[in-house]
Formats: structure tokens, C-alpha cells, sequence
């Protein structure tokens, strides 16, 4: 005999026989010999029982998942053979490197060689079904300072039997993919992108949020409301007030984007605020068979259903499928809607900006009559003054000049001239 891909010399008890099984285990099943020299001739072990203990308790303590049902012992008067067969539960990997290329090993040719990462992800996929959150974290050394912190502010409890409860970590005890989420080491952010302007160009300013996605949902929120301006506009005496965009829609847009983008992609979500609109931009098209106007019916198919359901829990969203239906709510009396942009790897949601074109709108969806009636003029003549008012109206000056001052505040007209009751206006791009 000769080693090869399914075969392995060792002349005596070793710690790196642990490193033959795993290898083993995570590739076609093998078999080792204890007592023969590396060209396979015999060399006799001088203590059988005593190497078998020492190879078994390895074995057992050194090596995860459980490998033990997977291993077989024979011996004779000169060694032990172990037959190793190939494992349904891989990656197995040495205890104390943990689930990567040093704790990792696989089968090539004749020699247990490190696994890529590329080859651990492989193994995950396949053993845990090829859903994300539910598979084994590829990093186990994990912390939850700002899951704990948010829990607590829910008022829910946060140990390992909620963690189990909610798939943060697995019957086996180890972290899954949410739990790497919801961890202080979670990899993905959030990216803001702050433009002078409607279109790409200048940049007022860029902003990154690390952390467990419960931290870049908080902080998300905090960096949008900042952003969130409060506009005042008037109508003869009366002050309207409003935001540029309804808080309950930032919040179920930046939720959205969080919840449902897909994580087995490395890049961030993105978030552009422009003048007229935010874009909230996520990785992960729609869900295959559902189509943009399926999600303003409330039909729903989360990507990451255990993630859904941990939002759900804090009572950070109501109910599956309701939060897109509340943003078209919101722009219901608005002529500028929400708009969604799905390709076959991205999903973008739109918000218009409510002050960067609501006198506009606020016109048409309940004109004056005073208003229309210049508006129409305008349209025919071009421009304006304070004497043709007064005679298309058939008002005094103070009243042309109000009418005039009004539709000026809304945005309505643009002054053009620098007299006074002879000024010229004309209707506002």
C-alpha cells in the first residue's frame, strides 16, 4: 500500500492524527494506520491500549461537530486502524482553531492540506441547507454589547435560551449567520451619500455604520431625522408646517432595506439623499415569482425570515408585509409617489422629498380660485404685475398685492423686476 487521497501512514501516536480525521471526515472518508513508517511497512506500536485511549480521547475532545460515530477502531498486535468515513455534518474542524483554514482541513492527494474559505462556505451551504441566516457563523468569537443594550430598551430578554429560541445560535451550540448579524462583529453596514443638488455630483457629506444591524438601524434612524428638515410655508395667515419626508416612512423604508436585503452579498446597504428624494438602496432583488406591485397588496416573502422575526419580537415592525403599504399611505394626498426599482441583484425604494415640490402639489389638489385664475393668465401672457391682478381679479391693490405675496411664499411665482407694484412675476420652473 501507498498513502493516498484515502489513506494515511503514521508510525506512531500523534497530535496531528486529530488533523488526518477531520480531513477525512470533511472529504471522502479515509483510513488511517498507526504502526506503519511512511512507505507502509510495519512498525510495530509498543503500547496498543495505551495509544488507543490517547487516539479516541483526541478524537472525542478535539475535534466538532461530534465526529465519534463517524470513526472506527480496530487493533492488533502490532497497531490500530482507523477507518474514517465521510461526515454529514461538515465542516468538522479542530476545536481550538475554530470553523477556518487553520481548523479546517480536507483531503488533496495523498496530504490534509488547510480548506479556503471558498471551500468552508461550500461545506456550510450544503450541510445547513443554503439559507444564510441559518447557517454556522464562519466566526464564532462573538459579542452582543448592542443586541443586549436593545433588548433591554425592548423590554425582552436577551440569554442563551432566547438565543437558541431564535436561531442566534444552533442546537449544537454554535453562532449562525444571524447571530453573526446581530453581533458587535457583524461585517455589513450602512453607507449614507449626503448630494448637493437632485443629481450625483458634489457631496455635502458621506457617513458609515458599523456594528450589529440592531445598532445600524438605531443609528440609521438618527442620522435620517437629522437630515429630516422641517419646512414652513404660508397660506394668507395660517402657518404650515411640515417635514420632507413622513418619519414613519423613513423608519419602514431604512427597516426594509436592513431586514430583507440579502447578507450572502458582501456590500452595504446604500442610502442617497438628494434635494427631491432619498434612495435606500439594498443587495438582493425580489424574491423569485413576486413582482414590485405584489409588496403594495401586502404580499410578503421575507429573505431573512429569523431576522423578520427578531425585529418582530423588539416590536420594531408590526406585522409582515404592511410596511410598504404604510408608506403609500403617507403619499396618498401627494402627487410625487414612492417608487420601486427591483433588477435581478439590487432593490431600490424611493421617497420624494414633500417640501422640495408641495406648493405645487398642495395647488393643484385644492386650487384657489384666485390662484388658478392668475396661474392661467400666466400661462397665456408670460408674466405678471400688481395692476393686471387687480383688474383679472377685480380686487383692490392690498388684495392683489396679498394674492401676489401668497403665491410667491408657496412657491408658486418668482418676482422678476426691482420696482415695487409694477414688478413683473412670472410662474415658477
Amino acid at each position: 500500500m501507498q498513502e493516498n487521497g484515502n489513506i494515511e501512514f503514521k508510525r506512531e501516536y500523534t497530535p496531528d492524527i486529530k488533523k488526518e480525521v477531520v480531513a477525512f471526515a470533511n472529504t471522502d472518508g479515509g483510513v488511517i494506520y498507526v504502526g506503519r513508517d511512511d512507505d507502509g511497512n510495519a512498525y510495530p506500536v509498543t503500547d496498543v491500549d495505551g495509544t488507543l485511549t490517547q487516539i479516541t480521547n483526541s478524537v472525542r475532545n478535539s475535534i466538532l461537530p461530534d465526529v465519534t460515530m463517524f470513526v472506527g477502531y480496530e487493533t492488533d498486535v502490532r497497531g490500530i486502524t482507523i477507518t474514517v468515513s465521510e461526515g454529514t455534518n461538515k465542516p468538522y474542524y479542530l476545536a481550538d482553531k475554530g470553523i477556518k483554514p487553520s481548523g479546517v482541513y480536507v483531503r488533496q492527494g495523498a496530504s490534509s492540506v488547510p480548506a479556503s474559505f471558498e471551500r468552508i462556505r461550500e461545506m456550510i451551504k450544503l450541510t445547513d441547507g443554503g439559507k444564510f441566516e441559518t447557517a454556522r457563523s464562519l466566526t464564532q468569537e462573538l459579542t452582543f454589547r448592542d443586541a443586549a443594550d436593545e433588548f433591554s430598551r425592548c423590554g425582552v430578554a436577551f440569554g442563551g435560551n432566547q438565543m437558541r429560541t431564535l436561531g442566534i445560535s444552533g442546537a449544537d451550540g454554535l453562532y449562525t449567520n444571524l447571530g453573526l448579524l446581530l453581533s458587535d462583529q457583524c461585517a455589513h453596514t450602512v453607507k449614507f451619500a449626503v448630494f448637493n443638488g437632485t443629481k450625483k455630483g458634489e457631496f455635502k457629506t458621506r457617513k458609515e455604520i458599523e456594528g450589529s444591524v440592531l445598532r445600524q438601524m438605531r443609528s440609521s434612524f438618527d442620522f435620517l431625522s437629522l437630515s429630516n428638515n422641517l419646512s414652513a410655508t404660508f397660506s394668507g395667515l395660517d402657518r404650515v408646517e411640515q417635514y420632507d419626508y413622513p418619519e414613519t416612512a423613513v423608519r419602514e423604508a431604512m427597516l426594509n432595506a436592513i431586514i430583507h436585503r440579502d447578507y450572502g452579498f458582501s456590500g452595504s446597504v446604500i442610502v442617497n439623499l438628494y434635494d427631491d428624494r432619498i434612495e435606500f438602496v439594498s443587495l438582493g432583488g425580489l424574491m423569485p415569482g413576486l413582482m414590485a406591485e405584489d409588496l403594495f397588496v401586502g404580499i410578503s416573502q421575507p429573505r431573512n425570515e429569523k431576522l423578520a422575526n427578531v425585529f418582530y419580537r423588539l416590536k420594531h415592525i408590526e406585522a409582515y408585509g404592511t410596511g410598504l403599504r404604510r408608506i403609500m399611505q403617507y403619499y396618498e394626498d401627494f402627487e410625487a409617489k414612492p417608487e420601486i426599482t427591483a433588477t435581478h441583484g439590487a432593490f431600490m425604494l424611493t421617497l420624494p422629498n414633500m417640501n422640495y415640490a408641495r406648493p405645487l402639489t398642495a395647488m393643484r389638489n385644492q386650487p384657489k380660485p384666485q390662484y388658478k385664475t392668475v396661474m392661467d393668465y400666466l400661462k397665456d401672457n408670460g408674466f405678471i404685475t400688481n395692476e393686471i391682478v387687480q383688474e383679472l381679479l377685480a380686487v383692490k391693490q392690498t388684495r392683489a398685492y396679498t394674492v401676489i405675496r401668497e403665491m410667491t411664499n408657496l412657491g408658486l411665482l418668482v418676482k422678476r423686476g426691482s420696482g415695487k407694484e409694477d414688478s413683473e412675476y412670472v410662474l415658477a420652473e
